[in-house]
């Protein structure tokens, strides 16, 4: 009995410590605000796919959506730009893509982003490229960290038969905080065998899980 006694007051103090590390990450956590960025919108569809003919904008959306419930499930306060198929211009007059970008910015600001990712798709002239591309502002030390280690978890896909590296750009998206921000290019949609696996749900969510592994490792 008193070896009884002994182990279920030991458990006790296991389970106690547990819960307390799991309510402390939580806690942590739940302090980081995470804006996902839907690329796109709208009449502005983006690129469209060579074999399927989806809409880039509707890709970015069901990725991000599934990104935003990996980030809740996590503790992570999540930030949608836009949660429909709309875009963020107001009326589609002249200087609309502005307008979207400028919105998109705001919305980032407002609620004091700790990061941001963007979801797009890729195009190029040249049909044989393929694979995911992660983009960092080239004046962010942070921003590349981040997008090297989502880079990683994107080249350790199964699917990912093209290794890529993080690449430095000069985009609108990455200036809007000093936060750690990148936009992640899922695949190319000029490619026949990425578009194709883009436009399944099954590796939309594939995909998404490994900018989540990688964005979150971020975080030690």
């Amino acid at each position: 009995m008193f070896l009884l006694a002994c182990l279920v007051v030991s458990a006790g103090i296991i389970l106690g410590i547990c819960c307390g590390v799991t309510a402390a990450s939580t806690s942590a956590v739940a302090e980081k605000v995470v804006v996902i960025d839907a690329g796109h919108g709208g009449i502005d569809a983006g690129v469209h796919g060579v074999a399927t003919g989806a809409k880039e904008s509707d890709i970015n959306l069901a990725i991000a959506k599934q990104l935003k419930g990996y980030f809740s499930g996590a503790g992570f306060k999540v930030v949608m730009t836009r949660s429909d198929n709309g875009g963020l211009y107001g009326l589609a007059t002249k200087g609309f893509k502005m307008r979207d970008m400028k919105k998109r910015k705001q919305i980032i600001e407002d609620c004091k982003a700790d990061m941001v990712i963007s979801v797009h798709q890729n195009s190029c002239p040249i049909p044989s490229r393929r694979g995911g591309t992660v983009f960092f502002d080239k004046t962010s030390s942070c921003g590349k960290a981040l997008a090297d280690l989502i880079q990683n978890a994107i080249n350790a896909m199964e699917e990912c038969v093209k290794k890529n590296e993080a690449l430095a750009g000069d985009y609108y998206m990455l200036k809007c905080t000093e936060s750690p921000s990148v936009i992640v290019e899922c695949g190319f949609m000029t490619n026949a065998e990425d578009d194709t696996l883009l436009s399944t749900e099954a590796y939309q969510e594939k995909i998404a899980y490994a900018i989540f592994k990688g964005a979150v490792s971020y975080y030690g």
